[in-house]
């Protein structure tokens, strides 16, 4: 019998974050699933951690791929598990039991969604899917994918990950497979696993492509949400701007002073 989880993780040029997400996979108390590793050709010692790992390790390889999503794919045509999970090098599995919790929830739903341990330098905070989707919440932000499980299924019916696009095909596909191919989703509250953002998409560097890619996508997509899309961009940077100036001495000195009473930002 195919096992009821394939987990996927990949790597580049990662061997500290490889390891400790190997780890973590490999030190879960459920057993019965099929852990993946596709590596991109690292040169910093990475094979001989997956090498050192290889009997934990049901499939891996290392060599060269054509990016994220291209290495994301390979991962999905080699899988087994009935569900796919995302853990890529650098991030874990909240905690060692999680997989035991969490594989009673996995029946019926095309995509079920738990929460995420974000981390950050300063900062850690659980983030959660919602409870039910709205296609407003998915094309403005996204499904959170390191903690969210994906039938293998359902990249029969959408495609696999557009690999022409740099940062948003995880979003692009969450988008297509409920907006136009009615995947079903379904929330579980258990948090899934650690996310550290210091990967692409959380680079503020990288923003701005960001948001090109999810425009291109609305456009060839879902041409009559394009005006909606430009819209939340437009009232997200306004809130950015007035929360800074909410916070700013100024703005607080003037309140204390009776300056500002006709003025609520």
């Amino acid at each position: 019998m195919n096992p009821k989880i394939s987990v996927i993780t990949i790597s580049y040029n990662n061997k500290e974050g490889l390891e400790k997400t190997l780890k973590s996979v490999t030190s879960q108390d459920y057993k019965d699933f099929e852990y993946i590793v596709i590596d991109g050709g690292s040169n910093d010692g990475s094979k001989e951690i997956l090498e050192k790992y290889s009997d934990k390790i049901n499939y891996w390889v290392s060599e060269p791929d054509k990016g994220i999503y291209n290495a994301m794919n390979k991962g999905i045509e080699v899988a087994n598990g009935e569900y796919l999970l995302f853990i890529n090098s650098g991030d874990e599995l909240f905690s060692s039991g999680i997989l035991t919790e969490v594989v009673p929830e996995l029946n019926g739903a095309d995509i079920i969604a738990g929460n995420l341990c974000t981390i950050g330098e300063n900062t850690t905070y659980i983030a959660k899917n919602p409870e039910a989707l709205q296609f407003r919440s998915v094309y403005q932000w996204t499904i959170q994918h390191p903690c969210t499980f994906i039938k293998k299924e359902g990249f029969s019916k959408v495609g696999l990950y557009d690999e022409n696009l740099k940062i948003v095909s995880d979003w692009k596909w969450f988008l297509m497979g409920l907006g136009k191919f009615g995947l079903s989703y379904k929330k579980t509250e258990k948090t899934i696993a650690n996310f550290y953002l210091d990967g692409i998409s959380s680079n503020p560097e990288n923003h701005k492509l960001l948001n090109e890619e999810r425009r291109k996508t609305l456009k060839e997509e879902f041409p009559l949400f394009i005006t909606d899309y430009d819209a939340l961009i437009t009232y997200e940077e306004e809130i950015k701007i007035l929360s800074k100036i909410k916070k700013s001495r100024w703005y607080q000195l003037g309140k204390k002073l009776g300056l500002m009473k006709n003025i609520d930002l």
